[in-house]
C-alpha cells in the first residue's frame, strides 16, 4: 500500500468568519491511497483552533506512509484499527485515511461507501449553506447570491438577534444558528425563545464546551434543542453529551474518519440523541467522504465546496440543498488533475 499527498491553497468566495476566527484561504492536503491499481483519496485541513499546523499534519502523514508500506489493505475497518492501535498520529491525519480507504475499497469493489455501509434506502437530509459572521448587509447579500432552503448562521456577536430578525426578512428559509461558543448559558437560554420564534431549528454549541454546569441548564431550560459540536470530538464524547445536550455535530476529521464515526452514530441513536455530521472548509474530497454518511443522520452541515472558489476535485455536487451523488464507486471522487 502506497500513500502519498498533495498540499493545495483553498480560496474561498468571501472572507469566512465565527466567533473565533476568520480565514479567507483554507490550507488542506489530500491524501492518495495507492493499491492493486486503485487510488482512494482522503482529506485533511489545517486548522487554527485546535492547533492542527501544516508541519504537523506533514510529519504524522510521512510516519504513517512509511509504516503501511507493507501494509495490505482489505476492509477500511481493519486499517483505522491498525493504525490507531499501532501508529502513533493525530485523529485528523487519520481521518485522511480513513477516508481514502472506503474510497479505495468502494473502487476495487465496484461498490459505493453508503451501499459497502448500508442504509441507502433511508432519506436523505439536506445540506445548510452556512452564513459567517459579517455587517447585516454583507449577510444579506450573501443570502441573496446564494438562495437556499436551509441556513445555518454563524452567530456570537452583541447583536445576534437583530442579525436574526434582519435576515429573516429577506427570506422564508429554515434556520439554524451557531453560536461557537459565544453565549453564557442565560443568553442562551433567552435567545432561544426568541430564535424560536424566528424560525430557527436548533442552536449549536451555544457555551464553551468545558462549561457544563452551563449546558445542564440549558438542557433543561431552552426551548430549542441544542446540538453539540466542539463539545463533541471523539467517540468518548458522545455519552459526555447525553444529558446536556439533544444531539451531536460529527466532524470527521476531528474523530477520525468514517469508521469512528459510524460507531458515534450508533451510540447517539442508543442514547436517543439527533445526529448531525459537518464539515471544515473542504474540497470535494472530504465532503464527498461526510454525505457518504448522509442517510445515517438527521442533519446535515457539509457545505465546504459551496464556499470556495478553487475545488482541486471532483464528486458529490448540490441542488437547492439536496446531495446529487455522482454514479461511481467509492466516495465518488476524482482529482481534477487526472484521472481516479
Amino acid at each position: 500500500m502506497e500513500i502519498t499527498y498533495q498540499e493545495f491553497d483553498l480560496k474561498l468566495k468571501s472572507t469566512f468568519k465565527t466567533a473565533h476566527s476568520q480565514r479567507d484561504v483554507q490550507k488542506t492536503i489530500i491524501v492518495s491511497l495507492r493499491q492493486d491499481g486503485h487510488t482512494g483519496y482522503g482529506e485533511v485541513t489545517v486548522n487554527t483552533y485546535f492547533g492542527i499546523t501544516y508541519a504537523a499534519l506533514v510529519a504524522d502523514l510521512k510516519r504513517a506512509a512509511e509504516e503501511l508500506a507493507g501494509y495490505r489493505l482489505s476492509a477500511p475497518e481493519d486499517l483505522h484499527h491498525h493504525i490507531a492501535n499501532n501508529i502513533a498520529i493525530g485523529s485528523f491525519p487519520l481521518c485522511a485515511i480513513d477516508e481514502a480507504a472506503y474510497d479505495w475499497y468502494g473502487k476495487k469493489h465496484g461498490v459505493t461507501t453508503r451501499e459497502y455501509i448500508g442504509h441507502t434506502n433511508q432519506p436523505v437530509p439536506m445540506t445548510d449553506y452556512t452564513i459567517g459572521i459579517a455587517p447585516v448587509e454583507e449577510m444579506v447579500a450573501k443570502m441573496a447570491a446564494m438562495p437556499w432552503p436551509l441556513y445555518k448562521i454563524k452567530l456570537g456577536t452583541k447583536n445576534d438577534i437583530e442579525i436574526i430578525r434582519a435576515l429573516r426578512q429577506q427570506t422564508e428559509a429554515v434556520f439554524r444558528v451557531d453560536a461557537n461558543c459565544g453565549w453564557t448559558a442565560d443568553e442562551t437560554i433567552a435567545n432561544a425563545t426568541e430564535l424560536q420564534q424566528l424560525g430557527v431549528e436548533f442552536i449549536e454549541q451555544p457555551l464553551d464546551p468545558d462549561d457544563w454546569q452551563g449546558m445542564k441548564k440549558v438542557y433543561k431550560n431552552s426551548v430549542l434543542p441544542v446540538i453539540a459540536d466542539e463539545a463533541c470530538l471523539v467517540e468518548g464524547d458522545v455519552d459526555k453529551c447525553a444529558g446536556y445536550f439533544h444531539g451531536i455535530n460529527i466532524k470527521l476529521t476531528k474523530c477520525g474518519g468514517i469508521t469512528p464515526a459510524r460507531r458515534m452514530i450508533d451510540r447517539a441513536r442508543t442514547l436517543g440523541m439527533q445526529v448531525m455530521a459537518g464539515c471544515m472548509t473542504e474540497s470535494s474530497v472530504g465532503i464527498s467522504a461526510v454525505t457518504q454518511l448522509a442517510p445515517l443522520l438527521d442533519h446535515l452541515d457539509a457545505d465546504g465546496t459551496l464556499l470556495i472558489t478553487n475545488d482541486p476535485a471532483t464528486g458529490v455536487t448540490f441542488d437547492n440543498g439536496r446531495i446529487i451523488y455522482p454514479a461511481k464507486p467509492g466516495n465518488g471522487v476524482a482529482l481534477g488533475l487526472g484521472p481516479a
